[in-house]
């Protein structure tokens, strides 16, 4: 069960930057000696065959420069004051994947029918605001993201970087270790409680979610179970994934993630990402189709009149 993001004391999220990425100069080459059978010729010392040498390369280079002298005079300076403008560093790649837009995803989830009994909360202390809705195909929430980085211990996720830390997960890989966060997408689901029961909805572990950052898509799996009361975590690398800053004390985000997890959709192993992501482009595009892909009445088909006797289609 992972923690969610905690800050150490006195430093909140904002306040915690990334250092920009530096860039990493090309080491320059060692000065080459000329080879032992060459430093003495014609009688010269190595000393004066090495400033002969370096007269020549003066020479020549002052002789380059002169000669590019009238392709320079042209250019134009920037004029006093001015300056080039400054790229911001690139932040870190988002992951995108199918061909789902986030666009679709959301508007099909726009409306909310209730399933759970109740509402979450999203942190210890924070009110209790967010349902989870449902459709026929799928259920959903719209809430925070929290960072999940249980599981196998790496460099990312362990005891140092996570204070928190635990070295079990609700379920385990097909070789019987628990789930690795730094490299799985996974989602956390809530425990079962009178609030909502995930399981009454066909869902469990490995049961394949979308979750929808901005416009960014990150297919994932139910991989862990958190607090009965605490909803809006997932894995670090589902974090990664969507651009989100996957920090186990102080990452994440305070809102804006969409969790669609769709029924009857257990993907064995769980740790086949590439499975979780087919079978989840594949829900999500019937899953936007909504009613269009839902069988319809053929026209001219007798339907039930209010006293329940059959009338011919118009």
């Amino acid at each position: 069960m992972g923690s969610g993001p905690r800050p150490p004391s006195g430093v909140t999220r904002t306040q915690r930057r990334r250092f920009p990425r530096t860039l990493e100069r090309a080491p320059s080459g060692p000065l080459s000696v000329a080879p032992r059978s060459d430093r003495h010729q014609g009688g010269l010392s190595a000393r004066q065959i090495l400033q002969e040498r370096v007269h020549i390369v003066r020479v020549q280079t002052l002789t380059l420069v002169a000669a590019g002298a009238p392709l320079l005079a042209p250019t134009t300076l920037p004029a006093a004051g001015a300056t080039e403008p400054v790229r911001p560093p690139a932040g870190p790649a988002a992951l995108r994947e199918g061909d789902v837009a986030a666009a679709d995803l959301l508007a099909r989830v726009r409306d909310c029918a209730h399933v759970s009994r109740g509402r979450y909360r999203t942190d210890d202390g924070e009110p209790a605001s967010i349902p989870v809705c449902g459709t026929k195909e799928a259920v959903y929430w719209k809430a925070d993201m929290d960072i999940d980085c249980d599981g196998q211990a790496g460099v990312r996720c362990n005891a140092r970087t996570d204070p928190l830390f635990s070295a079990m997960t609700a379920y385990q890989q097909s070789d019987g270790r628990c789930l690795d966060a730094e490299r799985l997408p996974y989602i956390v689901v809530p425990a079962a409680s009178a609030l909502w029961n995930h399981r009454d909805h066909r869902i469990g572990g490995g049961s394949v979610a979308a979750v929808v950052y901005r416009d960014r898509v990150q297919y994932a799996v139910v991989g862990d179970v958190g607090p009965h009361d605490i909803i809006g975590e997932a894995s670090y690398a589902t974090a990664k994934g969507l651009g989100i800053r996957a920090d186990p004390r102080g990452g994440g985000t305070d809102t804006g993630v969409t969790h669609i997890v769709f029924k009857d959709s257990p993907v064995r192993p769980i740790e086949d990402h590439a499975a979780a992501v087919e079978t989840g482009q594949r829900l999500a595009r019937l899953f936007v189709r909504g009613a269009a892909e839902r069988p319809t009445t053929p026209k001219g088909t007798p339907r039930p009149t209010s006293k329940g006797t059959p009338r011919p289609g118009s």
